[in-house]
């Protein structure tokens, strides 16, 4: 028995192992056939490798907070669809490679919602990047100062899902005005990408700045994104952005999916 252990250890069979003792227990007192039992310890591996995946994923997207759809509020005055959230919830716009567009005022909660989704992908495995705008700008700007800006580009045209968070709290400068639309470019039709934001779209053309620019990044925005515009008063006053009622999402998508995905 300690050399099974042993061999399991030394191959990082952490599911295996940990179920093995309750496999020959369940031996001892039931009838388990040895398929059976090999069955049962092959279940418990690929659990553990799934979590230990979903915790890496997690770890490396960095997220602001730590949010799951089945928390997200759907009080009437959010002005949220949660039809709408359970087309999100399957994850059927990342393959896709559609955008996401939330807006709505401070404190509304436009970084939880974009957080859950992202938590959301990750538990469905798929490799998540977080970044607060600003940060976003001057992690580049120190990438182009150190020469890895390309590097950089290729790491978050990798990532399955981007999440821009705060997107039009200050003005872009030129070179983030390339910057960005790079960014929106390398992931238009191929990856999905979050933006929260305070300002409608309509109103981006302002904070990017450049026309010839604004219009390529609106223009791959506008026709391929969900839209969600949460309303209400700041949630950060009420004292609690969720709620403990666990909803489940739709088994079919409906006509929402279409309902949402208007022009700007």
């Amino acid at each position: 028995m300690q050399t099974i252990e042993s061999q399991m250890s030394e191959l990082r069979l952490t599911g295996m192992k940990k179920s093995w003792q309750a496999v020959l227990n369940t031996r001892r007192q039931h009838e388990l056939s040895l398929l059976e039992g090999l069955e049962l310890l092959l279940d418990a591996e690929l659990l553990e490798r799934g979590n230990r995946r979903t915790g890496r994923l997690l770890k490396n997207a960095a997220f602001r907070y730590q949010a799951t759809i089945e928390q997200i509020r759907y009080d009437a005055s959010r002005g949220l669809d949660k039809s709408l959230i359970g087309t999100l919830s399957t994850g059927n716009y990342i393959g896709e490679g559609s955008s996401v567009i939330i807006t709505g005022a401070t404190g509304c909660g436009k970084s939880y919602l974009a957080s859950a989704l992202g938590h959301q992908a990750c538990n469905q495995g798929f490799k998540v990047a977080y970044y607060n705008v600003q940060k976003l700008m001057m992690k580049m700007r120190m990438a182009r100062i150190d020469g890895s800006i390309y590097k950089f580009f290729e790491k978050t045209a990798k990532a399955d899902v981007l999440i821009l968070d705060d997107f039009g709290l200050t003005h872009l400068e030129k070179q983030n005005q390339l910057d960005f639309m790079e960014l929106i470019e390398d992931r238009h039709g191929k990856k999905a990408t979050i933006i929260a934001s305070q300002l409608p779209m309509a109103s981006w053309f302002d904070i990017i700045g450049e026309e010839t620019i604004a219009d390529a990044v609106l223009d791959r925005l506008a026709h391929t994104s969900y839209k969600i515009e949460l309303k209400g008063d700041s949630l950060r006053k009420i004292g609690n952005f969720v709620t403990p009622k666990r909803h489940k999402p739709p088994n079919h998508l409906g006509g929402q999916y279409v309902q949402n995905r208007g022009s700007v």
